[in-house]
């Protein structure tokens, strides 16, 4: 019998199901390995950007099964929207049994203020020229798609993968200089509404780092991706911890026997039950 890990908070952000670049079956290894109390989706879980009919293979419909029968066990589910499933943000504060969908959240981590949300509302690129992020998403995607390609061969040749996206983003100037102040603002807003920590997604890149100016401090946290850094944050016994997929051990925990032949009906009665769960 495997034992799951307890913890009491798990934070994962922007894994694009839907998209050529997802692991979905990473991630699905991951959450069949823990057993939390709150599980954040911090934004960006399903790219309805780039959605198509023609591509959502059964690992990523396993993985919104996965985290429906989180929600029916007890597991308190916390979705909140990016700008990849801004859709969603039609139906924020919205609650379906242990899940709820909100742009933001507060919540108290044995006495001190966390304040999550995903972090594109302070992405001028977003706000100002939504038809070039957009464009800049899809060129994503086809960079990680060849990105799998190259990783496909470096495995079979025994070498270490290899990432494209984030050897393009670290040789760039501006993306360099655009995360270091995406950071900067994000902690700088939290410490002037006193909050101890500032939890976010949106930029891909995984970090836990002190912010400190003359009025405090802060604890900025990124739960990164499962495009390309397999990332995760976790919360237990008053600390926080970067949960990286690829160097991280991690029991050899296979895909639920109840979600192996998922199909699509499956998924809509999983959505039900939840409701139904609720009015018990």
């Amino acid at each position: 019998m495997k034992i799951k890990r307890k913890i009491e908070t798990v934070v994962i952000s922007d894994v694009h199901l839907g998209t050529y670049g997802c692991h979905a079956k990473h991630l699905l290894t991951y959450l069949n390995s823990i057993n939390p109390k709150t599980l954040v989706l911090n934004g960006d879980i399903i790219d309805i950007w780039q959605f198509n009919k023609r591509y959502f293979p059964k690992s990523h419909l396993k993985v919104i099964k996965k985290i429906m029968t989180m929600a029916s066990n007890g597991v308190e589910v916390i979705y909140i929207t990016g700008n990849h499933d801004e859709m969603l943000r039609k139906f924020s504060n919205t609650t379906i049994g242990n899940i709820s969908i909100v742009d933001k959240a507060v919540l108290e981590l044995d006495g001190k203020k966390a304040w999550f949300f995903h972090g594109d509302v302070f992405d001028i690129s977003i706000q100002n020229a939504k038809w070039l992020a957009k464009l800049g998403g899809y060129g994503y995607d086809i960079l990680t798609l060849l990105n799998k390609l190259v990783n496909w061969y470096l495995e079979k040749r025994g070498k270490e993968r290899f990432s494209l996206s984030k050897k393009v983003k670290n040789g760039v100037k501006g993306a360099v200089n655009y995360i270091n102040d995406f950071e900067r603002v994000i902690s700088e807003i939290a410490i002037e509404n006193e909050y101890d920590y500032v939890i976010c997604g949106h930029i891909h890149e995984p970090k836990m780092k002190v912010f400190k100016n003359k009025h405090g401090k802060t604890t900025y946290l990124n739960s990164g991706d499962w495009i390309e850094n397999f990332t995760a944050l976790e919360y237990q016994f008053k600390r926080w911890k970067i949960y990286n997929f690829n160097h991280d051990k991690l029991a050899p925990f296979v895909v639920d026997d109840d979600i192996e032949d998922l199909e699509m009906k499956d998924l809509i009665a999983a959505i039900t039950i939840v409701g139904r769960d609720k009015k018990k």
